[in-house]
């Protein structure tokens, strides 16, 4: 009896474990089936495949990428439709959100910017006056004896003795003298004669730098004075001296130069980056290190055609009153100019913000807001910028007034396109990959 229960617990035993394994195997062949089922219905469908490190690979079927030698994989229905929009990508309300995305209008707008500037005070070039020597001689007293000197017009500077000067009134008084007689007794002839030598004298003292006052002087007097007395032409101070008593001068030798300071330039280096937005009668506002505190202010009245092959700079000039005489030729400046940009768009320009355009240094991309579309879907365009004026940019060409730029959230946008190979700031000919051509660099991973 004892041996027959245990017979029976092995048949028992045995019966389960062929059971199980029944299962197992009906279970294992089924799974093969769905699978196998499954993946027939993706390949089924699929009509391009590309290469998950790749995306710019495209294939009709299944194989190899070409670049790296991983297996395709099909592309989805879905993400065909999105890349048959080109340079564009629609997202959903809730992801434009996670990508902070924000727009702005494109406008035409006055805009202005603050440009940076430095230089120095130098002399109204038209308001400078120099003195030579007009005859050589001996300087014979020194009128004004040092730099900074204020001088009136007319004032005397130095009294000349020359002996060419004392020949010269000589020769007027003598010929003046044979006039007089000439017209006393009447011959005609001699009158006209006497009257040529006459004027031709006067007309080389004057030369000289005689006056008519001191000309016609010597004619009433009918004496030559030894010394000459060279004027001041103008007003105004004197801020070089050339000479000193007792010196002896030759014909042309500078003397003094004078310079009118109630009028001063203020000489400005600019960049060329700056030159767009500089023009005449701009404001310029400056301080100087002599004045602390105060702050002058001018008009931008002159930008130098040339640009300095040193320096790389440009000169810009303003005018300044300085009827105070606070302002010293030499005295360093630092300005600032506000400029605009009204000389794009035929007057009022064109811009966008700063923080709008992409800028690879050769080109900017923008994102345009589709406005007609049914989802959130963004443009990306190529644009030509003009110089950028404070917060903004002026747009010359790629965009319309009106339209919707991104103003944050751009590389957000551009990343997604790169991610999906198409065209982008960096990439802008991504999606053009032949597979008919061969792979530059051979297999492998080259990212």
């Amino acid at each position: 009896m004892r041996f027959q229960g245990i017979n029976m617990r092995w048949r028992s035993l045995l019966l389960g474990v062929g059971l199980f394994a029944v299962a197992l195997l009906a279970l294992s062949s089924g799974a093969e089936t769905v699978q196998e089922e499954g993946h027939d219905h993706t390949e089924s469908q699929a009509s391009v495949w590309t290469c998950s490190m790749h995306p710019q690979v495209r294939s009709d079927g299944p194989g190899d990428c070409p670049l790296c030698g991983m297996d395709l994989i099909p592309v989805e229905e879905e993400a065909l439709d999105e890349e048959a929009s080109g340079r564009s990508l629609t997202v959903s309300e809730s992801g434009r959100k996670l990508m902070e995305i924000e727009t702005a209008r494109v406008m035409r707008m006055a805009v202005a910017a603050d440009i940076a500037l430095v230089g120095k005070v130098t002399y109204d070039e038209g308001r400078v006056s120099r003195i030579s020597a007009w005859v050589p001689g001996r300087i014979e007293k020194l009128h004004v004896d040092y730099v900074g000197y204020e001088v009136r017009a007319g004032s005397p500077m130095v009294d000349l003795y020359g002996p060419e000067l004392v020949a010269a009134q000589e020769e007027l008084i003598h010929s003046h003298n044979a006039y007089r007689e000439a017209q006393a007794r009447g011959n005609e002839r001699l009158v006209e004669s006497t009257r040529d030598v006459v004027q031709a004298v006067r007309e080389r003292l004057r030369l000289w730098g005689l006056s008519e006052a001191q000309i016609a002087e010597i004619e009433t007097w009918g004496t030559a004075e030894p010394r000459l007395s060279i004027q001041a032409p103008i007003s105004g101070t004197v801020v070089e001296k050339n000479v000193s008593e007792g010196a002896y001068v030759t014909t042309g030798q500078m003397l003094f130069t004078i310079a009118d300071l109630s009028v001063v330039w203020i000489e400005l280096s600019a960049y060329e980056s700056d030159l767009a937005l500089l023009a005449p009668g701009q404001p310029v506002q400056f301080t100087v290190e002599a004045v602390p505190g105060r702050t002058f202010s001018g008009v931008l009245s002159f930008v130098e055609p040339i640009v300095n092959p040193v320096t790389r700079t440009v000169a810009v000039r303003a005018e300044v009153q300085n009827a105070e005489g606070l302002l010293m030729p030499g005295m360093f400046v630092r300005a600032n100019v506000k400029a605009d940009a009204r000389g794009y768009g035929g007057g009022v320009p064109l811009v966008i913000p700063a923080t709008a355009p992409l800028l690879t240094g050769k080109r900017a991309v923008v994102y345009v807001e589709l406005e007609d579309a049914d989802a959130p879907t963004f443009e990306g365009r190529e644009v030509t910028l003009g110089p950028r004026v404070g917060d903004f940019y002026v747009v010359v060409e790629g965009l319309a007034e009106g339209e919707r730029v991104v103003t944050e959230g751009a590389f957000k946008l551009d990343s997604a396109l790169q991610i999906r190979a198409k065209p982008s700031m960096m990439s802008p000919d991504a999606g053009d990959y032949d597979p008919s051509r061969p792979p530059a660099g051979g297999a492998g991973h080259q990212h």
